[in-house]
């Protein structure tokens, strides 16, 4: 999300007609976009933010601001403490962005825009980091309220996208060489809450899917709570619609799961996954995890990594529990210490990765279908790209090019990599 946040502010800067900066030293504008989620990457952004001083003092017509998560929610602090920012911005105000830069170019004052808008104004440009697979934004907002996470605070209340504006977005990147789109939500599932439009998630895939030109639909995230027989029913029979999908589970543990106020048990996220393997054949489940959740004992920590064994994540994005103020959760004793927190991040990262080991080579001798993306980075006669259940493919392009799906057959496999040789689609 905050990659297509960026890909907005670049394009909006574009239309002014700046362009890229070779490096910082160069721009006349530098612009953070932050998150807030970790405490680590909060205290990243504000050593950077700090560091950006010297470029200050060295050049004083350059403006720096500072968007995203950190910015709604301390803005006015990082204003006062940090003298030399020109502007914050908020999440939902992306598009102030053109006339905060102007305005610091000629006024040179701090300058704040905050306001928590439940409308959303879409940008009408982008930088796109990819050429034949981008992100689009479905739904804003979340109002699950889990009681470690700041993202209902930060990013407000869920909005839901017109299904005409998404799909008349996606029509123009097909018609540009696209051939992969990422539907982005805090919750896709809830989407077209609030729309006048009877339509629900399902429903708005049924309409992507036929859409000439796009091979392949991806989302994120779903939340278990809310997710439905009728999706999961649309992943099995949309044809576009990739095996793959990504469902964080928290914790294996249903104490611990209760007091995160996830919404669900481990027997209700695991009947949902057995509903989704049922129905879609080698469907990839990659999932969330938080290690050292206040009150977790070692108990609650081995109910996390039976859950691995017995669902088989294809990947999974693990992460220390650190507190982040605002929340439910900072109100609870932070009492699993950080040793013990590093240890079984540790454990679950080895766990992930024979397990994605073992679920790799399962696939060696068998015949994919890959997307072809762009040329590796260590050796430039080698390209990449991924297969639909999200894998990386390594191989030799032979006749294809960039953006062509095409057969593809693996030879070998790491955790993270397949190798292997194209074929026909």
């Amino acid at each position: 999300m905050n990659e297509l946040d960026s890909e907005a502010m670049a394009g909006a800067m574009s239309e002014l007609g700046y362009d890229t900066a070779a490096s910082e030293e160069d721009a006349d504008v530098i612009i953070l976009n932050t998150c807030t989620v970790r405490d680590l990457a909060e205290k990243k952004a504000l050593g950077k933010i700090g560091a950006l001083k010297k470029l200050k003092d060295a050049n004083r017509k350059l403006v720096i601001g500072v968007a995203g998560c950190l910015a709604q929610q301390r803005g006015e602090q990082l204003l006062k403490r940090f003298r030399h920012l020109d502007f914050v911005v908020g999440t939902r105000e992306i598009d102030k962005i053109p006339e905060l830069v102007a305005e610091a170019m000629t006024r040179r004052r701090q300058m704040a825009s905050l306001c928590p808008r439940r409308k959303i104004v879409e940008p009408t440009a982008y930088k796109r980091l990819h050429d034949v697979k981008a992100f689009v934004y479905v739904m804003r907002g979340c109002e699950n309220f889990c009681s470690y996470c700041i993202v209902p605070y930060v990013r407000g209340p869920e909005t839901s996208r017109p299904s005409s504006e998404i799909t008349d977005e996606i029509k123009k990147l097909a018609d540009g060489g696209y051939r992969e789109v990422c539907l982005l939500g805090q919750n896709v599932n809830s989407y077209g809450k609030g729309l006048r439009e009877k339509i629900d998630f399902a429903g708005l895939l049924d309409k992507i899917n036929k859409i000439n030109g796009i091979e392949r639909i991806r989302f994120m995230t779903s939340h278990p709570k809310d997710i439905s027989d009728r999706l999961i029913k649309a992943v099995a029979s949309l044809d576009k619609v990739c095996e793959s999908i990504h469902f964080p589970l928290q914790s294996g543990s249903d104490k611990i799961l209760k007091l995160m106020n996830r919404g669900y048990t481990y027997s209700d996220y695991m009947e949902i996954v057995g509903k989704l393997k049922k129905a879609v054949k080698d469907i990839a489940v990659s999932t969330d995890i938080i290690v050292g959740f206040p009150g977790e004992s070692e108990e609650d920590f081995r109910k996390t990594a039976k859950a691995f064994n017995e669902i088989e994540f294809s990947n999974s994005f693990i992460f220390k529990y650190s507190p982040r103020g605002g929340t439910k959760a900072a109100g609870l004793d932070d009492d699993v210490p950080l040793k013990t927190k590093l240890e079984r991040n540790r454990e679950l990262l080895t766990l992930q990765e024979e397990i994605s080991l073992r679920k790799n080579k399962e696939f060696v001798g068998k015949k994919l279908e890959v997307l072809i993306e762009s040329p590796g980075k260590k050796d430039k006669n080698l390209f990449t790209g991924r297969t639909r259940q999200n894998i990386i493919a390594l191989f030799k392009p032979g006749d294809f090019k960039k953006g062509d799906v095409a057969g593809f057959i693996p030879s070998s496999a790491t955790p993270a990599v397949l190798s292997g040789k194209l074929a026909d689609k």
